[in-house]
């Protein structure tokens, strides 16, 4: 019988090293995703990201873009600090920024980034309050560049929001856009502040150049819990807010999310205005059009359980006041809102059409014929018939003129019947019922 052969020490040795290493790699791995875990949603199974405030970016018209000496010959924002007030919509304990260079056709630097809660909770001021400053990273850096036509997703921070509070965002860019291609919302209703030099950790930005626009920044999200859902509105100025108070958070949309905190059965809904004075459905006007940019608005929007469609009125306004145009554009507008809903769908998103609010006496769209008019009650009819949305919110009900139908109240517009002041806007926020938004698809 022969004795058993012995492991030779070299495969002994071989062996033993090969055990240690997948040790090692075990323990590397388990501690990578135990550091990793925090920042992802899955995480925590009780949270889930929410986005809590949009801003829909737009091509910097040339009468948007900064003053001088922030926009120059060929480019713009170069040693410039950048801050802006948001109002978030939905609270947590995490927040991430979005920042989009959608428009621009030269890669955007950020250069570094912090956000803070500005001096007493208030909309467009230039305080921070003290000891609230954050640094923002991406990758777990500072800087970051967003390529042409992309967006960038900073790093998950630890940083407290309370639903409808004002949140404060800085960023400087060093070296600026290289064009002036600059990605922005115009149509914030709330004032921005731009100095030179690296001023994202200053708690004030004493003789700052003061605008009302929003730049750079697109979008902020939340950790929320689970039960969060979002709304989306997608709509033109009468939702942008023209003729609000700037720094006043009176839009309609505004209106309508402190109605759903006031509930307990709606108060961790998040509303997102995803609206640009000039948008139309079906053809670009100051932003892309409807059908263009519902994916990038609305589809791929975190958590979106419901969309507000109340868009129409540029459709109508800047087609030709003649049978045939009319008859046209509302069978064109009808069949897009149909294609709305139909991709809305494909994502559980359920969907609700606003009647469109009348602009009998506007210089702008009212015609003597009433053509326009006749196509509005067309498409307002077709939008009030069962089964073509999920559900109907009638804004042209809630603020026409019942001696004048085809005029706004006289009492609700803002001087031009077309666009409502503070009160009108509250009058929309009212219509919205509630019960819609109580259970998510």
């Amino acid at each position: 019988m022969k004795p058993p052969r012995r492991t030779p020490f070299a495969t002994l040795l071989s062996t033993c090293v090969l055990v240690l290493a997948l040790a090692v790699t075990a323990s590397a791995l388990t501690a990578l995703v135990r550091r990793t875990a925090p920042v992802t949603a899955a995480a925590d199974p009780g949270r889930h990201w929410v986005h809590t405030w949009t801003g829909m970016p737009q091509l910097t018209e040339p009468a948007n873009l900064p003053p001088a000496p922030y926009t120059g010959a060929s480019s713009v924002l170069v040693d410039t600090t950048l801050r802006q007030t948001v109002r978030v919509t939905a609270g947590g304990p995490r927040i991430r920024l979005r920042f989009s260079n959608a428009y621009g056709d030269t890669p955007l630097p950020l250069t570094a980034v912090t956000v803070a809660l500005p001096r007493d909770g208030r909309a467009g001021v230039s305080a921070v309050e003290p000891g609230s400053l954050r640094r923002v990273t991406f990758a777990g850096r500072d800087a970051t560049t967003v390529p042409v036509g992309a967006q960038m997703v900073s790093d998950p921070l630890d940083f407290e929001l309370r639903a409808g509070s004002e949140l404060t965002v800085t960023a400087y860019t060093a070296r600026g856009q290289a064009s002036l291609a600059l990605t922005s919302h115009p149509g914030s209703r709330t004032t921005s502040y731009l100095v030179h030099g690296d001023h994202t950790r200053d708690p004030d930005l004493p003789g700052a150049t003061a605008v009302d626009h929003w730049y750079l920044l697109s979008d902020v999200e939340v950790l929320a819990p689970r039960r969060a859902r979002a709304v989306a509105v997608l709509g033109d100025s009468l939702t942008d807010g023209r003729g609000s108070t700037t720094n006043g958070n009176d839009r309609w949309p505004d209106r309508f999310y402190d109605r759903l905190h006031r509930s307990p059965a709606t108060s961790d809904l998040a509303v997102l205005n995803q609206a640009a004075g000039g948008n139309r459905v079906l053809d670009d006007g100051l932003g892309p059009n409807v059908l263009a940019r519902l994916d990038r608005d609305v589809l791929s929007r975190s958590a979106v359980a419901w969309l507000i469609l109340f868009e129409g009125v540029n459709d109508i306004g800047t087609a030709a006041a003649t049978p045939e145009a009319q008859r046209a554009v509302t069978d064109d507008l009808l069949a897009g809102y149909r294609q709305i809903v139909v991709r809305a769908h494909a994502q559980g998103i359920r969907v609700y059409g606003a009647t469109l609010t009348p602009f009998g006496g506007s210089t702008l769209y009212d015609d003597p014929a009433g053509e326009r008019e006749a196509a509005r009650q067309r498409v307002n009819a077709w939008i009030r018939t069962p089964g073509h949305f999920d559900a109907v919110i009638d804004f042209d009900r809630a603020v026409r003129d019942p001696a004048a139908p085809d005029r706004l109240r006289s009492a609700l517009h803002a001087g031009d019947w077309l666009h409502l002041n503070p009160e009108g806007y509250r009058v929309l926020a009212a219509a919205v019922p509630e019960r819609l938004f109580r259970h998510a698809p």
